[in-house]
């Protein structure tokens, strides 16, 4: 054997190790984490999926959606609670985030998730429901409206993707990983060390300008994203929303609900020019508030974000609400 075969075997043997090693601290966090974050909700089977849902209140209905790489917890941070005081509140993770999970071969385009929402609609009886999307949950919640518009009342989206980016916030680039075995590579090996790693660098981007709250990580869900399933899954979304969205865009025009939108002026992942103000200008009667303050509203901004889904519904109740279907 020559000394050129010997190294290589060598350097592939450290490799195996450091992989494996890799893939066992991966898998030691995630269960870690998932004992101490159990679900809190309970589990709903639509087709392609099984849903972690969260319902509190009584009232009128308003099914929250989260964004990319979140989970239900996003809004449990502060939303739910004082929404359900006078409404029938549903967080749900969506398809493979959080405590969901996706069926194999079911796609994580737009359409595909939002026909898991219209399932959900139909089995919880929501009659119509507000549908609040933040981010990734914006395209979703306009693709469920677009796609089964008897299913939804109307629209409020908090910091809304609606038109593709011109490229990849740069948080986000790990996720943009076309092919499925590298793509589970990756999260079993280098997806949660380079997490943890870049975590304060990585959160001043997606919260900033406004600060992270200390208790994120827990009370809002943020270790949650801290699992293999949970970096495949919005990987997946990332790549498919890509695909997706370009062939929506054109669709907004013909939206006939009420659609009210929140975009914080400094956001540092969606600009609200590109998203918040050209899909107002497509969608007759839809409602635009720019507010000081970045991406991650349902956290950061609390107060702000729970008047603006009070003030959506009041608009949806009114007598002169008009919706499509």
């Amino acid at each position: 054997m020559s000394v050129l075969t010997t190294i290589l075997l060598a350097m592939l043997a450290l490799l195996l190790v450091l992989g494996a090693s890799l893939a066992w601290f991966t898998g030691r966090i995630a269960r870690r984490i998932e004992q101490g974050m159990p679900p809190t909700g309970r589990f709903v089977d639509v087709p392609g999926a099984r849903l972690h849902v969260v319902e509190r209140g009584q009232g009128p209905a308003i099914l929250l959606v989260h964004g990319l790489s979140g989970q239900l917890g996003n809004f449990a941070y502060g939303m739910i609670e004082p929404l359900a005081r006078d409404f029938r509140v549903i967080a749900v993770d969506r398809p493979g985030s959080g405590y969901s999970t996706r069926q194999p071969g079911t796609g994580a385009d737009l359409p595909t998730q939002a026909a898991a929402l219209a399932a959900l609609i139909d089995r919880l009886g929501l009659e119509r429901p507000l549908v609040v999307g933040h981010s990734l949950g914006g395209a979703i919640a306009l693709a469920l409206a677009l796609g089964h518009p008897g299913r939804v009342g109307g629209l409020a989206l908090l910091a809304p993707l609606t038109h593709p980016p011109e490229s990849v916030p740069a948080v986000f680039k790990a996720l943009a990983t076309e092919r499925p075995w590298l793509r589970r590579l990756i999260a079993w090996t280098l997806a949660v060390p380079m997490s943890i790693a870049r975590r304060e660098q990585v959160m001043s981007i997606v919260f900033g300008p406004d600060p992270v709250p200390e208790d994120f990580a827990t009370r809002g869900g943020g270790l949650l994203a801290l699992r293999p399933s949970h970096f495949i899954a919005a990987s997946e979304d990332l790549v498919a929303a890509g695909h997706s969205l370009p062939p929506q865009v054109p669709a907004y025009a013909g939206l006939r609900l009420p659609l009210s939108i929140l975009y914080g002026r400094e956001d540092r992942i969606l600009d609200p020019a590109h998203n918040g103000e050209a899909l107002a200008a497509k969608v007759p009667g839809a409602r635009l508030v720019l507010v000081p303050g970045g991406h991650m509203l349902p956290i950061t901004a609390v107060d702000t974000s729970v008047r603006f889904v009070r003030e959506a519904a009041t608009q949806l109740h009114r007598p002169e609400a008009v919706a499509v279907g």
